[in-house]
């Protein structure tokens, strides 16, 4: 197998069109045919008032916590600089790295588990009384980390940065690909996929290995019927080292 580990394998990548790119592009490098299904759209928020308003007044918070690589495009997009003043904090390392490459030095972030209880156990968050934080994320989302904050005595606020939409697509694209392995990196997504496919489509791809990035989505995966469901690491590097680990496994 060499170089070309995933060599002649049809892999499904269901990441959003801009973000799916460098996964299908090192996929083909390995001798892998990506299939691009982005199950997500993302866009600029329509209602951009309150990220004008943090922009306004960002010297009065504590902290910012960026949630994903999206809320640090669109929301560094509309603050530009940040005050050394402001703290700022991000739940995986993609969206750390991302901040970095936009010139922030200093980001806390979880080193080994990405998700909101990661980041709520580090000691930079433990002694917060009376903060002003600002959450930049999409619209809508999980409500953990805020009600955490508050149960801490931060003040918090929700920034709506971008949106998500459901693309208009046809499951049967998937279907005919005959996909050797699926990827999925949100539960918002995999529940687009299940719905797409119809109890047809379900029969047809249950037993279809299916690649996620979170124990969160491995558990909704096997409620809805998925038969095989592997938990990756984050980012397009740990993805791959799954996808790599299962493709020798499947032809020793």
């Amino acid at each position: 197998m060499g170089l070309r580990p995933l060599a002649n394998l049809n892999i499904v990548v269901t990441r959003p069109r801009e973000q799916a790119a460098g996964l299908a592009q090192r996929i083909e490098q390995l001798g892998g045919k990506p299939v691009l299904f982005p199950l997500l759209e993302i866009a600029s928020v329509g209602d951009a008032q309150g990220l004008r308003e943090l922009a306004q007044h960002l010297s009065v918070y504590d902290l910012l916590v960026f949630i994903s690589p999206n809320a640090v495009k669109y929301g560094m997009a509309a603050l530009g600089a940040v005050p050394d003043s402001v703290r700022i904090a991000t739940i995986g390392q993609s969206s750390a790295q991302a901040l970095r490459e936009l010139g922030v030095a200093q980001v806390i972030a979880p080193i080994e588990r990405f998700d909101s209880e990661a980041l709520l156990a580090l000691p930079e968050l433990q002694n917060i009384p009376g903060w002003r934080i600002a959450i930049l994320r999409g619209d809508g989302g999980r409500e953990l980390l805020g009600d955490t904050l508050k149960a801490r005595g931060a003040q918090v606020e929700y920034i709506a940065c971008y949106q998500r939409s459901k693309p208009d697509l046809d499951a049967g694209m998937v279907l005919a690909s005959r996909p050797d392995a699926i990827t999925v990196t949100s539960s918002e997504a995999l529940g687009h996929l299940w719905r797409m496919l119809g109890e047809q489509g379900r029969t047809g791809l249950a037993a279809t290995p299916l690649f996620v990035p979170h124990a969160r989505i491995a558990e909704l995966a096997r409620q809805q019927g998925w038969q095989h469901v592997v938990v990756a690491d984050s980012g397009d590097d740990g993805m791959l080292a799954a996808l790599i680990a299962w493709a020798h496994t499947k032809r020793d």
